[in-house]
This record gives C-alpha cells, structure tokens and sequence, in this order.
C-alpha cells in the first residue's frame, strides 16, 4: 500500500505556479512583484517532479493575476503552469506565453547602458533560438541570456 501525504497545503481560493525551475522561485517572487503583500504565499522549492526532477510551486492566496502579468515569468520559467483556484478547486488552468518585449523587469548586463546610469526603466525584445530565450536591449542592442538578468 503506497502512502500519500499533501506536501504543500491546500488553497481555497487564489493562484498556484507550479513547475517553476527550482533556482528561479525567487526570480518569480521578484518579477510577480511579491515582496511586502499582505496575502499568504506558501513556497516549495526543490520538490520532486516527475517530468524535471525538481520543481518549485508558489502559492498566492486571494490572489489573480492578469495574463500579461504572469507571462514575464515565461523568461525564466518557460514550462511553468498557472492554476486558478476557487473554493479548493482548479477552475482554470494556463500556460505561459513568451511576451515579444519585457519591460522595466530585467537589467541590462551591459555595464555602459543607459539603464543602469540613468532612472529609465529597462526595455527588451526577446529572441528565442533553439530552445533558449535570449533578451535584446533596446537601447545598447547588447544581448542578454535569462540567467544574467536579474
């Protein structure tokens, strides 16, 4: 007899992001602007997956976001999954799209870029090539790899 126990608690109402890559859970929180809100945020980072390993979920109660608001995780979490929760039930499920430009979320790794001497916020188009999301600079033109922007 296999046992089955809830690794994470159930959520009554609010969003679920599951199968975000381990190390980037926080790069979430960050680009969801969840630091300092008031809602209940439950966390699970290096869980087991069937499918990557290991995954990370986040919780966010009485919490909806718009499309465009979770599909800037698609830069760091591209296989991520959205789950809508209302009264302990998924009633919707997404999955992220790549927008074409991102703004004021990611930071130029060029140290020379106007952006990161002047207050104007960042501004990138993305570029995906086989498999890998890459961000253009609209101002320097440098490019960027997810993994060095944030």
């Amino acid at each position: 007899m296999t046992h089955k126990e809830l690794v994470v608690s159930a959520l009554e109402n609010g969003t679920v992001l599951d199968h975000i890559p381990a190390e980037n859970v926080y790069a979430a929180l960050e680009i969801l602007g969840l630091k300092g809100i008031e809602s209940q945020i439950t966390i699970g980072i290096n869980l087991t997956s069937k499918e990557y390993g290991k995954k990370g979920i986040i919780k966010i109660a009485n919490r909806f976001f718009e499309d465009d608001e979770l599909n800037r995780l698609a830069l760091i979490a591209p296989n991520a999954t959205v789950n809508i929760i209302r009264d302990f039930k998924v009633v919707e499920k997404k999955r992220l799209c790549l927008p074409e430009e991102i703004i004021g979320i990611a930071k130029c790794k060029n140290p020379k870029c106007i952006t990161n001497h002047q207050p104007i916020k960042t501004r990138f188009t993305t570029i995906t090539k086989d498999n890998k999301i890459s961000l253009l600079c609209h101002y320097c033109e440098k490019i960027s790899d997810t993994k060095s922007i944030f």
